[in-house]
């Protein structure tokens, strides 16, 4: 292990994506040193660092990382990734910083646009730096689309359909996940990196109208300065669409701009580690890169479904 590996300390070991953090941890040669989960299954730490300190009690954790900190222990933490619920991100990176350690938070950084000020002063004060998990920004297919969009013609603008259905069972709803309180809502915890995306893609953002808010699903209209988009979301199998469903595929992306669909579904798997590769480097995507994405599902969440903009095609009744 060569002298300069980073610690690192994990909140939200049991969670979905925490495996893809250690994996990221791990392949740019750094330690993980200390996990916390309320819950226990976290047997997958085993396959990536089966000598890291583990706890199922924040205090406990805080406790930890506190003393090691204080005793400039040589496993002290550097940085401490966060896949904890998304209402508790906010907490998670104040602890962060606190800790004199950078973060690494996963999307969507927090519920709501203000709570992105509390954060930068807290950065101001401690000198600490929040670095976001915003992958589809490192995705190559994307970053090309945007080269092609800012040096294109731009006479008028794009028409891009974005649909994204990802079945969730049961369990989906009776889970942090199905609570807005906690996720945010479907739009928030399953579109927010798409909506970054088309940000970044696209430029600023002019308009945005929901079409359709459920628990399941969801759908509107955003215009940007360079497209018009019209987007659906949603975790319910039904909308997979036939012949899709048929061969028993339960998931369904599709991102087309001018009619012509963007092939991406091929490299998204190591972007968290391309991810982690930038923020050790010192260009990770901070507070402010992630604004936009989080006024928009804030005003999702609180529009009126109305009927102005374009309405997708799934979404029609």
């Amino acid at each position: 292990m060569s002298g300069h590996a980073k610690n690192f300390a994990l909140i939200g070991a049991a969670g979905y994506i925490a495996p893809r953090h250690m994996q990221a941890i791990r392949d740019t040669g750094n330690r993980l040193v200390a996990a916390y989960d309320p819950n226990d299954s976290v047997g997958i730490i085993d396959s990536h660092f089966p000598e890291a300190d583990f706890f199922t009690e924040f205090e406990r954790f805080d406790r930890h990382v506190d003393k090691r900190r204080r005793a400039n222990h040589e496993k002290r933490v550097d940085f401490v990734s966060i896949c904890s619920p998304n209402y508790l991100h906010d907490s998670h990176m104040r602890f962060a910083l606190r800790s004199d350690a950078d973060a690494i938070c996963e999307k969507p950084l927090v519920l709501n646009p203000w709570n992105i000020d509390g954060l930068l002063e807290i950065e101001r004060d401690t000198g600490r730096k929040i670095n976001t998990i915003l992958q589809l920004r490192v995705h190559p297919a994307i970053i090309a689309l945007r080269k092609k969009v800012a040096t294109g013609n731009f006479g008028s603008k794009h028409e891009v359909d974005l649909t994204y259905v990802t079945s969730r069972g049961n369990w989906y709803l009776q889970s942090w996940k199905g609570d807005e309180r906690k996720s945010g809502g479907i739009a928030t915890n399953i579109g927010v990196h798409f909506f970054d995306m088309l940000h970044f893609i696209f430029g600023r953002l002019q308009e945005n109208v929901v079409h359709l808010y459920e628990p399941t699903k969801a759908a509107g209209y955003l215009e940007y300065e360079r497209a018009r988009v019209r987007w659906f979301l949603s975790v319910d199998a039904a909308d997979v669409p036939e012949p899709a469903r048929g061969h028993g595929q339960r998931t369904y992306r599709s991102i087309t701009v001018d009619g012509e669909e963007i092939e991406f579904s091929g490299g998204f798997t190591d972007l968290h580690t391309r991810s982690y590769e930038e923020i050790l480097a010192g260009r990770g995507f901070g507070l402010e890169e992630n604004r936009v994405a989080i006024e928009t599902v804030a005003s999702i969440r609180g529009a009126q479904p109305s009927l102005g903009g374009e309405r997708h095609p799934f979404a029609r009744e």
